[in-house]
């Protein structure tokens, strides 16, 4: 039986599992860094957990959105079908020039924008961050295009009456994220990759995106009145969960803005 199709939300995010969310904004369903291939290994990395929503729960999709396609924690087989029968797709410019058509690839602060079934102007969708991708510590080796891991970017989207949205990507640098705020400001809502990524015997076992505390950090720079993380689950080398986010927001007094659930759970992008 095929399942059924999500309904369309008014303004809203859906975590499907690992980095894999879905965005409902200005009448526009957009999904990023597209994941729902079953458990199983994908060269060193091990996925553990299934998508919450399959693809064919989507309906139509008009936007996806890949942080980056070189590793499959991010973009795994059926990710990668998926987004290349949707009409946009917008990536790192070495994405784009990988994958082919329909994608596009942006460079860091360059925009793209939609037009929105709702009538109310654009979408307009910003690739961030700048300079250099900082997917890893901070100290961490530079390829020769100057990125640490590899070229990697997030996004920001915003339109007319609707919240500014970032998307980290596996940005684990807090400095990244001060330059996201000061270039552009009054950002709402956030999704951030979480999970505290550790592969064996790069950067000295040291996290590759976020880890929990970060993340509270990454909120408390942004002034985000809404922030739902990914990232968290579904493969191994995910090292900090839900448990240990939701400690850390605690901690740091965030919790007040902290938006978490079980995955496939819708969650309000407004307060």
């Amino acid at each position: 039986m095929t399942p059924s199709v999500l309904p369309r939300q008014d303004c809203a995010v859906l975590v499907v599992g690992g980095p894999t969310t879905v965005l409902d904004l200005g009448g526009l369903r957009i999904v990023s860094d597209p994941t729902f291939d079953d458990p199983g290994p994908h060269g060193y990395l091990t996925k553990t957990e299934g998508p919450a929503v399959t693809e064919d729960q989507l309906g139509a999709v008009d936007l996806v959105l890949v942080s980056h396609d070189n590793h499959a924690d991010n973009f795994d087989d059926r990710g990668r079908a998926f987004a290349m029968a949707v009409p946009q797709l917008l990536t790192t410019t070495g994405g784009a020039e990988r994958l082919g058509a329909p994608a596009i690839g942006l460079a860091a602060w360059n925009t793209d924008t939609l037009s929105r079934p709702d009538g109310d102007g654009e979408l307009t969708v910003t690739a961030v961050p700048a300079v250099t991708a900082v997917h890893g510590p901070e100290d961490g080796d530079c390829d020769l295009d100057g990125n640490i891991n590899c070229q990697a970017i997030g996004f920001v989207r915003a339109g007319e009456g609707l919240p500014t949205v970032y998307i980290s990507g596996d940005n684990a640098s807090l400095r990244t994220v001060a330059e996201i705020t000061r270039s552009i400001p009054g950002i709402d809502a956030a999704v951030l990759h979480a999970g505290a990524a550790r592969i064996s015997g790069k950067f000295r076992d040291r996290a590759v995106s976020l880890d929990s505390i970060r993340a509270a950090a990454a909120a408390a720079v942004l002034g985000t009145r809404v922030n739902t993380p990914a990232h968290y689950s579904g493969w191994t080398h995910f090292t900090e969960g839900r448990d240990a986010i939701e400690h850390a927001f605690d901690d740091a007094g965030l919790t007040p803005v902290l938006r978490v659930a079980d995955h496939g759970t819708w969650l309000p992008l407004l307060p």
